[in-house]
């Protein structure tokens, strides 16, 4: 079964930062069936796929793009196709890719087993050249989603049969593009990029598969800025490119450089951003200035997909929207994105904040180490070349399971390796609360009362003393960590809900457009005059479902004039001086 290119969503490269010429795109209809009973790995059903329905992928049943729309519990469900190899494919390693899966991936290519995957949220791939043959493939997937059990990370994923408050439709099974690489037998595996902003210089660590002479060439607007060889033989390379030119990455300015990294016969287009960043003292500094983070909550849902965007042009609006409010970066909440959309953040010089999705998780647990910390270390290794994520937060709001305190041991554990494999960025360890060891000591504050939400922190900006905590007993602010609050506002506006329809946001709802933007204006400017305060993240881009309090509605349309954010939020903060 194939499908016509012209009706392939999602058809561009899933990773622009690791793409290689030779690749094959696998969107479009693949055979699906339902599992209710997760009986399917027993009744091997990877041998004789003979399913009766059909899903759209990367679209999730739940959503109305895949075609199924099937809202309630998917404990498992089934995928398959047929994919056509030729011989000169075959003659070197052959990659078979998963943007993403929700939860547990099952993969199997002509009746045998490829591999095994856990975690909803990261991408993973199989070497799967000796399992296939000339002409045609049968490629097969399992995914087993058990959300109500604590066991996995399901993010803003309801745990009830409808959507409430701020927990959303669910996804299950595929979500992101799946596709084939075809590779060299000798080939590049993976790299990491250390860029050097006082020297103009960047520092590559490859590692390959073989032997060979590894070279990286920079350029800028197809200007050749440097290049750089050496040989390797133990796998790894260390390469270091003086610049010619020097473009710094900075917010709004995304001044990226292309790299070509080359290995024998393999061949890799790349990019990458020269930029560095600094804690100094209360401030936030990106290549030495200091920076006031204007951020919006971005969820990454979407009406017709939910967790998956219908095309890049939909990522790349959104990044636009919150840019045109005057926003310059986002808080990327409670679920992993996709390459594609930081790409766009890369290339519009948009911050970001990568974060995991931790809600519907048994923090409590000690069991919990081995559910989470390897897929979060997988998002820190896929994610770790993007010049826009400006830091880490693997945890939001590690509110108690069932009663039972969250595992101190586990954000701690979670932030010392996540400083070991990346120095380059600051790492908050749970958002809002409850913090263990952190760079950066950030509160989530939903107080709508202009006056009372000033109080909280204006004596921590004048230095007569401690800030109101919003969680005393349970946290301390340690003197001298930088600050932001990094949730507030979530003003309820929601002009086009019917009577007695549910809408739900913070606090009481505005009844003016006026009185709206009193409030915004007040609530933020308390935050951009504190001298002490190097950003703020506002709630949110977009209503989602019934959470109706973003700057714009579901569809995207505007609810406001976006010069009026654009007005407040650019005003200049007093940490910038």
């Amino acid at each position: 079964m194939t499908t016509p290119v012209a009706q392939i969503p999602r058809p561009e490269h899933p990773n622009p930062q690791f793409e290689r010429s030779s690749w094959q795109n696998l969107n479009g209809l693949w055979d699906f069936e339902f599992d209710f009973g997760t009986s399917g790995l027993d009744r091997k059903l990877y041998e004789t796929p003979q399913f009766t329905k059909k899903i759209l992928v990367p679209f999730c049943p739940e959503s109305e793009l895949s075609g199924i729309q099937y809202k309630d519990f998917i404990p498992c469900c089934w995928y398959h196709r047929t994919v056509s190899i030729s011989r000169e494919q075959l003659q070197g390693a052959v990659y078979l890719h998963f943007g993403a899966v929700d939860y547990e991936a099952h993969v199997f290519v002509n009746g045998k087993e490829a591999g095994i995957h856990k975690g909803g949220y990261t991408s993973f791939q199989f070497e799967i050249s000796s399992l296939l043959k000339e002409g045609e493939n049968d490629l097969t997937l399992c995914a087993i989603d058990h959300p109500l059990e604590g066991k996995q990370p399901t993010g803003k994923q309801s745990d009830r049969y409808y959507s409430y408050a701020c927990d959303y439709t669910r996804t299950t099974g595929i979500w992101q593009t799946v596709w084939l690489e075809f590779a060299p037998k000798a080939h590049i595996k993976s790299v990491r990029y250390f860029p050097n902003v006082a020297e103009s210089s960047l520092t590559v660590e490859a590692h390959v598969e073989g032997s060979g002479i590894f070279t990286a060439e920079a350029s800028f607007e197809d200007r050749p800025c440097g290049t750089v060889s050496v040989k390797a033989e133990n796998g790894t390379a260390f390469v270091t490119i003086p610049l010619s030119e020097t473009h710094l990455w900075g917010p709004g300015e995304g001044n990226l450089y292309d790299l070509v990294l080359s290995f024998g016969e393999d061949q890799v287009k790349s990019y990458f951003g020269l930029r560095e960043l600094k804690l100094d003292g209360y401030r936030f500094l990106i290549n030495g200035v200091s920076v006031f983070q204007r951020l919006i909550l971005d969820q990454g849902f979407y009406p017709d997909g939910i967790y998956t965007a219908p095309s890049q042009e939909a990522l790349e609006r959104d990044i636009l929207l919150s840019m045109k409010a005057g926003f310059n970066g986002a808080r990327l909440h409670q679920k992993v994105f996709e390459p594609r959309f930081l790409y766009l953040c890369d290339k519009h010089g948009y911050l970001a904040w990568g974060e995991m999705a931790n809600w519907g998780f048994d923090i409590s647990s000690p069991t919990a180490f081995e559910a989470f910390i390897p897929e979060w270390m997988e998002a820190i290794e896929r994610d770790f070349n993007h010049p826009a994520i400006v830091g880490w937060c693997p945890f939001n709001e590690t509110w108690d399971y069932k009663g039972r305190k969250q595992e101190d041991g586990l954000l701690r554990m979670t932030y010392r390796l996540t400083k070991q494999y990346d120095k380059t960025r600051p790492c908050i360890d749970t958002s809002g609360n409850f913090h263990v060891e952190t760079d950066i000591y950030d509160l989530h504050d939903y107080e709508q009362d202009v006056e009372k939400f000033r109080s909280h922190y204006d004596p921590f900006g004048n230095g007569e003393g401690p800030f109101r905590e919003t969680h005393p007993e349970r946290q301390s602010y340690t003197e001298g960590l930088p600050f932001f609050i990094s949730e507030y506002g979530g003003i309820k506006w929601a002009p086009r809900a019917e009577k007695g329809e549910y809408a739900w946001g913070y606090g009481e709802g505005p009844q003016t457009e006026e009185e709206f933007f009193a409030r915004y204006r007040g609530l933020t400017e308390a935050l951009l005059q504190n001298p002490k305060m190097f950003g703020f993240c506002y709630t949110q881009l977009t209503d989602v479902e019934q959470e109706q309090n973003g700057v714009y509605f579901y569809s995207r349309e505007p609810k406001f004039d976006p010069a009026r954010f654009y007005e407040i939020n650019t005003q200049k903060a007093a940490i910038e001086d």
